[in-house]
């Protein structure tokens, strides 16, 4: 059902991220999309009128949390400072072993509250028990494209996933007012055989769904993939066609000048994790490279156990400042830059045609920071504060789909208090065993 809610936001700084300008002016909300942004239109007064003030906030199109796994929420803390593999092998997969749907539930509305309160409005997730993901999207009103990880080492267990997954998407897509878009999410080339992933390809072209993979993240990754195909994690993917399909690769940390111009080529969407793989170290993306090559690359935090938050503010920051001291020059991915990875350049590495910018008759998906904490002071230049000043706690109001679902960093639907409580319930069972 679209929102009947006509909203005004009066007298705010605006960013135009086609001409990365920042305007003085209105934005006029009805339904859920943005009908006018200007300084000359007249609304005419009526009773489902909402008027916000914009005055010392700054509107910017909601952040874009690439690659996410939202519930991991629950293992947040539970362990840290090791390796990946010596991660997932003695912690998180014994932990995620005894979850229920009821423990992932809980686990993405504990996310979802800290990426509304930190100015997320879209995330693309890869986790288990999908539908309750999906019931906690279309519970909070923020916007996702969710996919039902799958591990494939084991027949049976790739087959069931694979099921699971069409089931998912035939029940999911488009659901919430089309907040709710859906991919199929095999984990990784080195847990996933190319027979399995060959299956994969032809249900993805068969339901017109994208795929949500990782790819090359670690070295380890690396060496297996060399090992059993004798090539790398791009190149074997490119052979099978599985970029024929739209594809969202996480991480791509480990990619040479050649795959680079293949990710551009099939125009593979590349969602850099800045956070996550310096903590895990697993590496440094060569983002300039991939950007300057015209590789659509986006943001995301990865799951909160192992970044270990998801605020996307951070993320675009972190990104910005590795790049800078990995290539040696304070000039790499400037700020202008690594905002609209987090916004528009996401938005396209998701494929996602109408988020990403304030623009008339796009979707209404708007987040206000309020300019008047100190750390927005002086006023230079407002793309470097948002970069380099600002903080998830300056995030005073979040629209979606034309819904405030935050105003005055006050959630609108979401009761956070009880979801703390049964996450952190819930999280501690687990990891405790």
């Amino acid at each position: 059902m679209v929102n009947e809610l006509t909203i005004l936001i009066k007298n705010a700084t605006v960013l135009d991220l086609n001409r990365f300008a920042a305007v003085e002016s209105d934005i006029l909300i009805e339904g859920d999309r943005i009908s006018k942004i200007g300084v000359d239109f007249e609304v005419k007064e009526k009773e489902n009128l909402k008027v916000i003030d914009g005055r010392n906030k700054v509107a910017l199109p909601g952040l874009i949390n690439g690659h996410t796994h939202v519930a991991m929420t629950l293992f947040r803390g539970a362990s840290d400072d090791l390796p990946l593999m010596d991660w997932l092998n003695n912690v998180i997969w014994p932990s995620e072993s005894r979850l229920t749907g009821e423990d992932v539930y809980w686990g993405s509305l504990l996310g979802i509250v800290e990426m509304i309160k930190s100015g997320t409005t879209t995330f693309c997730d890869m986790y288990f028990f999908m539908d309750e993901v999906a019931h906690a999207v279309e519970q909070s009103g923020i916007r996702a494209v969710l996919s039902r990880g799958m591990v494939a080492l084991d027949p049976a267990n790739g087959e069931k996933g694979l099921k699971e997954s069409v089931d998912f998407i035939k029940n999911w897509q488009g659901k919430a007012n089309g907040r709710i878009t859906t991919a199929l999410a095999p984990h990784a080339p080195y847990t996933c055989p190319p027979e399995f992933l060959r299956d994969v390809i032809v249900e993805a072209k068969r339901l017109n769904v994208p795929i949500n993979i990782h790819i090359s993240e670690t070295l380890d990754e690396i060496s297996i993939i060399k090992e059993r195909y004798g090539t790398t994690p791009v190149r074997h993917l490119e052979s099978l066609g599985l970029f024929e399909v739209k594809t969202i690769g996480a991480h791509l940390v480990h990619v040479d000048d050649e795959e680079i111009q293949i990710l551009k080529r099939y125009q593979v969407g590349a969602i850099h994790n800045p956070q996550s793989n310096m903590k895990l170290a697993s590496g440094i993306a060569p983002v300039v490279k991939m950007l300057e090559a015209g590789v659509l690359v986006g943001l995301g935090t990865d799951g909160a156990a192992s970044n270990n938050d998801l605020d996307m503010i951070e993320e675009l920051r972190a990104a910005s400042y590795l790049q800078k001291v990995s290539n040696m020059n304070p000039e790499a991915l400037n700020a202008k830059t690594s905002i609209a990875m987090a916004t528009s350049l996401g938005a396209r590495a998701l494929g996602l045609t109408e988020i990403g910018l304030l623009q008339e008759g796009y979707k209404a998906d708007i987040i206000l920071l309020n300019t008047n904490e100190t750390n927005f002071y002086p006023r230079h230049n407002i793309f470097n504060l948002i970069a380099y000043s600002a903080k998830g706690a300056d995030v005073d109001t979040v629209i979606v789909d034309g819904e405030i679902i935050m105003e005055k960093r006050q959630l609108t639907r979401l009761d956070e208090e009880k979801i703390k409580f049964e996450a952190n319930k819930r999280g501690l069972k687990l990891v405790a065993g």
